[in-house]
Parts: structure tokens; sequence; C-alpha cells
């Protein structure tokens, strides 16, 4: 009858050939590092800038590709003034750890386009409700008819209206989404460069 192995013996059997490099697994942990001040940064905390400048030569670059990898995923559209006013922060950011002076414009124009966008969301959803005000107030009387008494309807509340107010907007951000993954892009390419 053959010995059973525990799972520790089996785990360190697989494991043998295997030896850690303790140099990735410090730019692993700079990376994350770098990650973690970035999002203090947009938290309101201290420059990222300063704490590359003071990090060891050999890490600098894991804490930069860090912070970089988490200010570009927040370029995305933002869904009210809070939204651009970060936006505007993380352009701040992005241009201290994009050496390329080309960016700064770039972003400039990116949230000149999503400022645009804000308002003309705005247009939209009131153009979407007043094209669908006399379909809900057909049926709003269609409802006071049967129970009776008057009867107000949120147009969020009738899913004919959700879906055509979706298709619209979804139709309105396809535009500005290709825009942003172009700056996204952009960002990333300067950054290699």
């Amino acid at each position: 009858m053959g010995r059973i192995k525990s799972a520790l013996e089996i785990a360190l059997e697989r494991t043998e050939g295997v030896s850690s490099d303790r140099a990735s697994i410090g730019l692993f942990e700079a990376r994350q590092r770098g990650k973690k001040l970035a999002n203090e940064f947009l938290a309101g905390g201290p420059a990222v800038g300063e704490a590359i400048k003071k990090a060891p030569k050999e890490e600098a670059e894991s804490l930069r590709q860090g912070a970089f990898s988490v200010f570009v995923s927040q370029i995305n559209l933002p869904v009210n003034t809070e939204d651009l006013q970060r936006l505007e922060l993380v352009g701040r950011a992005l241009a201290g750890l994009i050496t390329d002076k080309r960016f700064p414009p770039i972003f400039q124009q990116f949230i000149s386009a999503v400022s645009g966008y804000l308002g003309e969301a705005v247009r939209y959803e009131e153009a979407i409700r007043q094209q669908y005000a006399p379909k809900l107030r057909q049926k709003e009387e269609e409802l006071a008819r049967r129970f009776g008494r008057q009867v107000k309807l949120d147009p969020f509340q009738d899913p004919e209206f959700v879906a055509f107010y979706n298709q619209n907007m979804n139709a309105l951000k396809g535009n500005y989404e290709a825009l942003t993954k172009q700056v996204q892009a952009e960002a990333q390419r300067l950054f290699d460069a």
C-alpha cells in the first residue's frame, strides 16, 4: 500500500524548482506603492512626484508606472462638475509623470470637450423628455380613466421611456467614449516614449 502524502509535502514537491526573484518582487511592491500614492493624491494627499523623487533610483520607475496606471484609468466621461474637477486633477498629475510637453495641450482639449459633453447631456435629456412627454401624458390619461383619479407618472417608472432614454444617451456617450479611449492611448504612448 502506498504512502499518503500531506498537502504540505505535495506543495513542496510542486514548488521545488521555483525560486523567488527578490528584485522583481521589490519592483512589484514599488508599483503597488505607486498605485497607493496615486489614490492618496486623488483623495487630497501629497503630490506623487515628490515621493518618486525621494524614492531609491531602482524603485522610482516602478513607482511612476504604478501611479500612471491609476491616473490613466481615471480618464473617463464625467457625470457632473465634481467629476470634471477630478479630471483636471488627474490631468495635472499625468502631466507631472509624462515628460513629453505635448500631453498638457492634448489633455486640455479633452477637458474642453468633456465640459461640452456635460452641457450636451443636459440638453439631450431635456429634449428626450420633451419628445416623450405626449406619450407619457397619454399613459397618465389612460391610467386616470382606469382608476378614476388623476395619476402622475415619473418618466423613469415607464420601461418604454427608460429604453428610449438609454438608447439616446448611449448614442451620445458613444461619441465621447471614443475620445476618452484616444486620450488614454495617447497618454500611454507618450508615457512609454
